[in-house]
């Protein structure tokens, strides 16, 4: 037997307008989130860049993409745009002052200068001791905000299981060990 709801009682609650958070309180919740820190580089026509980023993902594995966030105020923006070519670098456990170096204003060739450099198809630059680097190709650009959302086919990679990797999680890095077994 069925005993039939009132109908206040049937309706869902409605949710109550709530005002969209400040940057600084978006900002505060993200530091929340933690993630990979990764260099990315470029070197092409427009020349060699290289920033810190951890705003990275995978998109699909057919055919193999992932995303790249790039505010368009930062220096290296037009770089990326006219090469069309970048190398996401997965940093390891230890890179914390080359992540900090890519994240700074030091100029690009003390950032380049700090540590070993390779290639791989596209001829951006291939960090050795990499957990990861996934050398890509841009296939499309999609503006949010103040950030360009980058989607970067990957034509080559590197994987490395020597080294423990790093995230950045309460505005700290933290090494992450591997599973071994």
């Amino acid at each position: 037997m069925h005993t039939a709801l009132p109908p206040e009682a049937a309706a869902a609650p409605q949710p109550l307008p709530v005002a969209a958070p400040d940057a600084q309180a978006f900002r505060h919740a993200m530091s929340c989130l933690g993630a990979a820190v990764n260099i990315i580089t470029t070197d092409g026509p427009a020349g060699r860049a290289g920033f810190t980023a951890s705003a990275v993902c995978s998109v699909t594995d057919t055919p193999p993409t992932l995303l790249v966030c790039l505010n368009r105020t930062a220096s290296v923006h037009p770089v990326f745009a006219a090469n069309q070519q970048l190398c996401v670098n997965t940093l390891a456990a230890g890179h914390e002052d080359l992540s900090n170096l890519f994240g700074g204003k030091t100029p690009m060739a003390a950032r380049f200068a700090a540590a070993d450099w390779s290639q791989l198809e596209t001829g951006s630059p291939v960090l050795a001791g990499a957990v990861a680097s996934f050398d890509c190709r841009i296939t499309q650009t999609v503006s949010v905000g103040t950030h360009d959302i980058l989607f970067c086919r990957v034509v080559a990679l590197l994987r490395s299981d020597k080294h423990a990797g790093l995230v950045y999680f309460d505005r700290r890095y933290h090494p992450v060990a591997r599973h071994l077994g």
